[in-house]
């Protein structure tokens, strides 16, 4: 788009002239759609829309630029407050092997070990010296739409996320509950502990005798491996020299025991006993169900 000459005695300013490459391709990211999707819905070519993008074709007629954001007007979903200002392309400087924009509507990055490109899944290149690596591109992008939107949203999770002691009056104060929340209020993550004591059963608690369990740290599985767990033992760590707590046990297993570990709990010298209870079922008697309570059966447990 080429801006009208400038009237005698006038102050051009150069930033009222729009670049029409990075704003179609940042239209095209906020609507989600691919250069033969846009031709698709506009009727303009695509190679007509790749020369616009390249800055091939600068000067394109108005029609033609008319069509290509009626297009995209419908499919933009702005995030955030509107401010007026669309939100640039984050890999816009990055460019391929022959020296072209990456995909506008895909999330592009840089390939700089094998470890960042997809396509060497297979093989152990750890062990291989960068001398003997093999030609690599310059960037790499997924194709998977659904991975990709997965991607996104795991991002803005990891950015928007907060964590906070949340306190319901409805239980005693010893239960602690740590959340991970969205700002809309979704949660997506919970720590639940609970302070255990033997003054606490005769209701006077000496000092330095206070000891804190955790029940538990749960993520939502779409959002592990952010953070999230780490930054809510943060907080019940950092709420336990708050509250001169100086102890903390935790029970588990498998992952869970693996996470503690890394977060700097210790294993102790001794372990707890996984024990079971097993009502008896007398022959031909249904099992017990929720819906009411189950007979009394006259067997015995047997030791197991």
């Amino acid at each position: 788009m080429v801006a009208a000459a400038p009237q005698h005695g006038s102050v051009t300013d150069a930033e009222s002239v729009t670049d029409l490459a990075a704003t179609l391709r940042a239209l095209r990211r906020a609507a989600d759609l691919s250069q033969r999707e846009l031709a698709c819905k506009s009727g303009v070519p695509q190679a007509t829309i790749a020369r616009i993008e390249s800055g091939q074709s600068s000067d394109p007629s108005f029609r033609t630029v008319e069509r290509l954001f009626g297009a995209v007007a419908g499919r933009i979903v702005l995030e955030g407050p509107v401010t007026g200002e669309l939100a640039a392309v984050p890999h816009e400087d990055l460019r391929d092997a022959a020296g072209r924009h990456c995909p506008a509507h895909l999330d592009a990055r840089e390939v700089r070990e094998p470890k960042d490109w997809p396509g060497a899944w297979w093989a152990h290149w750890f062990n291989v010296p960068p001398n003997r690596w093999p030609q690599l591109p310059a960037v790499t992008f997924r194709l998977d739409r659904t991975m990709r939107d997965r991607d996104r949203q795991r991002e803005r999770v990891r950015s928007d996320y907060l964590v906070r002691r949340h306190v319901d009056p409805a239980l005693p104060s010893t239960s602690w509950r740590f959340v991970a929340e969205l700002p809309d209020g979704d949660l997506v993550g919970e720590l639940r502990a609970h302070e255990r004591s033997s003054d606490l059963l005769i209701g006077h608690p000496e000092l330095g005798q206070r000891q804190i369990v955790v029940d538990g740290v749960l993520v939502a599985p779409a959002y592990r491996l952010l953070g999230i767990g780490r930054r809510l033992v943060a907080a019940f760590l950092a709420e336990m020299d708050r509250a001169g707590v100086r102890s903390a046990h935790a029970i588990a297993e498998s992952g869970g025991a693996s996470f503690l570990l890394a977060c700097g709990f210790e294993l102790e010298a001794s372990r707890p006993a996984a024990l079971r209870f097993e009502r008896p079922v007398r022959r031909g008697q249904p099992p017990p169900t929720s819906e009411g309570p189950a007979p009394v059966s006259g067997g015995r447990l047997r030791p197991r």
